[in-house]
Formats: C-alpha cells, sequence, structure tokens
C-alpha cells in the first residue's frame, strides 16, 4: 500500500509539473498580430461621362481574374526593397487577393463607362460576347533609390467566347511613385497605379471589341 501511494505522489507531481511548464510556454508566447486590412482606394472620378457613342455598345463583356505568382495571389501588400528580394508590409493586409482587387477594379472601371451592354465576372457564370483576361505580373512597391515606386503590370488578352479566338493581345505597365514609406501612402500609390492602368485598358478593350464587333 506504501509503494503504491508513494507512485500515485510521483505521478500526481509530474503532472502538475508538466502543466506548470505548459502554462509558463502560454505566457511567453508572441501576442498575435493585429491586422489592418485595406481595399485599394476608391477610384477617382474622370469628371465627365464618355460623349463619344450617344449609345452603349450592343456587346457583353466577362472580365476574368488574371493569373499570377503564388506570391502576387495572396493578400499581402508586397514590397521589393532591393534586388530580388520581395518581403510583404507587416501588419497590413489587402481585402482580397491582387488578382482579384484588379479584376474587381476593371469591372467597376467598365461599368462606370457605361458603353457596354453589360459587364460580369468570370465565375458568375454568365455568357459575354467578349472576355478580357491575362497575367498579373507584377503588383508590389519596389524601392528605387530608396524612393518606393508601386508597379503594376499586366499582360492582358481580349478573346471571344464562342469561337475561342484571340482577338489582341497588350502589356500594360504603370508605375507610381509613393508620397512617403508607411503603408497608407503606399495604398494610396497602389488605387492612383490601378487607376491608370484600368483607364488604359478600357479604352483598348472597346477600340478592338469595335473592329472585331
Amino acid at each position: 500500500m506504501t509503494v503504491s501511494v508513494s507512485r500515485a505522489k510521483i505521478v500526481c507531481s509530474a503532472w502538475l509539473f508538466t502543466t506548470v511548464l505548459m502554462l509558463s510556454a502560454c505566457s511567453i508566447l508572441p501576442k498575435q498580430e493585429t491586422l489592418i486590412v485595406y481595399q485599394l482606394p476608391a477610384m477617382a472620378s474622370s469628371g465627365q461621362a464618355e460623349t463619344t457613342r450617344p449609345h452603349a455598345l450592343p456587346w457583353s463583356l466577362r472580365v476574368a481574374t488574371p493569373y499570377s505568382s503564388q506570391a502576387i495571389d495572396s493578400e499581402r501588400i508586397l514590397v521589393v526593397p532591393q534586388g530580388s528580394q520581395i518581403s510583404a508590409y507587416s501588419g497590413v493586409r489587402w481585402s482580397d487577393p491582387a488578382p482579384v482587387l484588379m479584376r474587381n477594379r476593371l469591372v467597376s472601371a467598365f461599368r462606370a463607362n457605361g458603353l457596354l451592354s453589360s459587364v460580369s465576372i468570370d465565375n458568375s457564370g454568365v455568357d459575354a460576347d467578349f472576355e478580357l483576361g491575362g497575367d498579373l505580373v507584377a503588383f508590389q512597391s519596389v524601392y528605387e533609390d530608396g524612393v518606393p515606386i508601386v508597379h503594376i503590370h499586366y499582360e492582358a488578352s481580349l478573346t471571344q467566347p464562342d469561337s475561342n479566338r484571340i482577338i489582341a493581345t497588350r502589356r500594360f505597365e504603370v508605375a507610381e511613385p509613393v508620397h512617403g514609406k508607411e503603408a497608407p501612402e503606399v495604398v494610396e500609390a497602389f488605387g492612383r497605379a490601378a487607376d491608370r492602368l484600368v483607364a488604359d485598358m478600357v479604352k483598348w478593350t472597346l477600340q478592338h471589341a469595335t473592329s472585331a464587333g
């Protein structure tokens, strides 16, 4: 009986010691990072409606989510501090992966333009006369001579889904300086860069859709 009691005391002591160690380990774990989530800033208004065409074009457009690398296809706000090194701003995230941000920005720009009969996204299941897709090659800020500059590079393709025919392809690239180095200033620069890029893409798409139509 004495031996059994002693063993029980040993087991109990070992359990208490393990529990104390576990509680101690928990107390020194780093606190969970608080994330600030950013959307792209609202699109800048063009100031006036499109007046070159009196009526909407009788075609529909589907905007596909562009392909991208694993690094870009995430909610991280990327930065290239030097050379080929790629990193991300700490404590901040995009509201959606970068390809989705660009797809939604394009959809908003086409709808604001108002010249197409309808504009949809790739996962809506809606048929369309044309589809705009491509590859999002770059969506990051890059330090150049100590100054961060936002770079967006989009390899676009316009196709006719019914015939699977490529109408046109083009490379779109923009570089927008950041007025500062903090995350909110970087996000504002991304908004300006995205506005410039989608404006060029809207004009290009309408031009080639008109020619093909």
